[in-house]
This record gives C-alpha cells, sequence and structure tokens, in this order.
C-alpha cells in the first residue's frame, strides 16, 4: 500500500454517522502518520468534527447541489493522493471523482451507483455489522490494524477532544440553569429524525418524573433547535420541573455537555453516539432500527427493545396494527430500572478513578 500523504475522507452527515466514521479516522492516522488528513462535512457537523483529534482539516460544505459542486476545483487543487468515500451516496461518489485523485475507496455495495466511481472496492461481509466496524473495514483494506473484537469497543477509538474551554462554557450553562456539574444529572433527549424511532412523550414524560421524584438526579432535557417543541411537549405532561436546555448547545458543545452528564437517557439519535464516544453511560430505546447495526457503540451501555415481528422494520412509517408496539412495549419501569443500574455503574467508575488517582499521588 503507497504511503499516502494527502488524505480527504468524505461523510458529510448526520451527526452519528461522523461519530462512527471517527475510530476510521483514528486508524488512518495511526496507519500514515505523517499524512494531511482533511474531512469534507456538511457545514452544520464542523463544529463537532474540530474536536476530532488527528485531523488536519475541517473541510465545511453547504448541503446544496451548488455547495457541493462550488468546491470542486479547491478540491482538485489540493491534489489528494487518497479519497475514502464513507457516505457512499452518488453525490459522494462523484465528488470523490472530480477530485480528479487517482485513488478512490469506497464500498462494494454502495448505494445510487456511487460504487462505479471508486478505483477500489471494500465488501462487507454481512448487514448486521455495527457502522463503527463497516467504516473500519475500509482502513483494514488500507493496511490498518482495527483489530479483531467488533463491538466491545476496545479497537475503536474515537478520539474526541474536550477541551476546558468548552467544560468551562457547559458549567456556566447548567450553573445558570440552577443545574451543577458535580451531582449527578440526567440528559434527557426525546426526539429524533423519524417520527418512528421516538419513545412517546408521556412515556418520557412518565420517566422524567420517576427520575426526580427518587432523586436519582434532576433531568436536562436536550436536543438542537428544531427539537424545542417535542422538548416542550414532554415538559407540558411532567408533574415535576425539569431543565430545558434545547436549542440552546451547538454541535461543537455536544461532547462537553454529554461528558458531563451522569447518564444519557435517549431515541436512536445523533446525541447518543456522541455520549457513547465521550464515555458516558447510555440509556436507549430502539423500536425500528438495529441495536447491532446502529446501537450505542462499546461496552457499558443499556439498549430496550422489543422483538415484535416487524421489528427492526428500518422504515419512516409504522404499519403494524398497533402503531409503534416496538416502543410503547417499553413502559416507563423498564426505562428506570436501566437507569438505576447505570448510575450505580458511573458510580463505581468513579470511585475507582478517585482510589486510583490517591494512590498516584502516594509518594
Amino acid at each position: 500500500m503507497p504511503d499516502f500523504r494527502r488524505i480527504l475522507i468524505i461523510k458529510p452527515s448526520s451527526m452519528g454517522d461522523v461519530v462512527h466514521a471517527l475510530p476510521t479516522l483514528s486508524a488512518l492516522r495511526r496507519t500514515f502518520p505523517s499524512a494531511a488528513i482533511t474531512w469534507l462535512v456538511k457545514r452544520q457537523w464542523a463544529g463537532l468534527l474540530e474536536r476530532a483529534e488527528g485531523l488536519d482539516r475541517v473541510w465545511p460544505v453547504e448541503p446544496s447541489l451548488s455547495g457541493w459542486l462550488s468546491q470542486v476545483p479547491r478540491l482538485r487543487a489540493a491534489s489528494f493522493d487518497l479519497v475514502v468515500d464513507l457516505q457512499g451516496l452518488f453525490r459522494s461518489g462523484a465528488i470523490a471523482r472530480l477530485t480528479g485523485c487517482p485513488v478512490r475507496i469506497g464500498f462494494v455495495n454502495a448505494r445510487e451507483g456511487s460504487r462505479f466511481f471508486y478505483t477500489h472496492k471494500v465488501p462487507v461481509p454481512t448487514p448486521d455489522l455495527h457502522a463503527v466496524d463497516r467504516y473500519l473495514l475500509v482502513a483494514a483494506a488500507l493496511g490498518a490494524d482495527v483489530g479483531t473484537s467488533p463491538r466491545d469497543g476496545t479497537h475503536a477509538n474515537f478520539r474526541l477532544r474536550v477541551g476546558l474551554a468548552d467544560r468551562e462554557e457547559i458549567a456556566d450553562l447548567l450553573g445558570r440553569s440552577g443545574v451543577r456539574v458535580s451531582p449527578p444529572w440526567i440528559a434527557m433527549n426525546v426526539s429524533a429524525r423519524w417520527p418512528t424511532k421516538r419513545w412517546p412523550p408521556e412515556f418520557f414524560a412518565a420517566a422524567a418524573d420517576r427520575i426526580q421524584e427518587e432523586k436519582l438526579g434532576t433531568v436536562v432535557l436536550i436536543g438542537g433547535p428544531d427539537e424545542r417543541a417535542a422538548s416542550q411537549a414532554v415538559r407540558s405532561l411532567m408533574r415535576t420541573v425539569s431543565v430545558d436546555l434545547t436549542g440552546e448547545t451547538t454541535p461543537n458543545l455536544l461532547p462537553a455537555l454529554l461528558e458531563s452528564a451522569s447518564v444519557l437517557l435517549t431515541n436512536d439519535s445523533g446525541p447518543m453516539h456522541v455520549a457513547a464516544a465521550v464515555g458516558t453511560p447510555v440509556v436507549a430505546m430502539f423500536g425500528p432500527t438495529s441495536p447491532t447495526r446502529t446501537g450505542p457503540y462499546g461496552k457499558g451501555h443499556r439498549v430496550l427493545a422489543n422483538q415484535i415481528p416487524c421489528s427492526p422494520c428500518f422504515s419512516r412509517t409504522c404499519r403494524n396494527r398497533v402503531q409503534l408496539e416496538c416502543l410503547t412495549s417499553i413502559t416507563p419501569d423498564k426505562v428506570i430500572e436501566a437507569v438505576r443500574d447505570q448510575l450505580k455503574v458511573k458510580a463505581e467508575v468513579e470511585a475507582q478513578c478517585r482510589e486510583g488517582q490517591k494512590l498516584l499521588a502516594q509518594p
């Protein structure tokens, strides 16, 4: 394999998919330590990637067709000698080809004909492979050592930096909302891009009330600006008062926000993957999607899912006779039990860290 010097990764979206690709970036950095690595990403996720170690340049692109095409002259001028297309769609494959790069690699089963733009195609042995491990197949094909233990997280290094300035900004934001960073607080993400991924708002409200009434921690709702209505729907059904930070943070601050949380309670969503990447325990409700393919990566997370005949259907429209049965069969009682367990795990890990620090401090 040549010693590539200028590498372009194409993975423009979405948040969760970008996070899934971070271990591939780490693997490429280990394999090509002297290379300049650039990542082409939609502008809305550029701030998140600016926290990724091992990346030399974040190349933001507007999501429109004209936005993509406007970048072609500059991409060609950059003279990349390797393009890695992890998106696998017509637009990403075409841009890979238009860069003029002589070596272009992607998946053999990439969609929309994008595979015809590649010079090297990587087979995927099974569809039931986690997205992180699927992307790592590309790194392995380029000579990277990616380990032999998929899904346990031992060989996947997300390397998201959480800087002091980010931590201070999040501590200030939480403080203004009456939340201290040190006691347990539970982040709650109640939205998702697909309506079929959303656990019912009345269930979230019941779980949030139980968490606060049992003094397990303060509930803090999070999400993007376009998810404010979903958070408000949950708050309107609650008996207790929660903190609502929906729309108050940008993607670049999400790692610091979720790192400070004790647990994230969530649907299958982008923040779920950010939390897993920074080591925060996750409790996630899965319905139409597969935890095997897109669950929180690594050890220490809890996925709640009920196998009904049509699940996972991977559909944005529920066609089951009992609407959203895959999610409504997950009760708030089950969720509270999982949150309790995760808080215990978090407390044990923190206690072990404190003991380790004491031992290191001894003369």
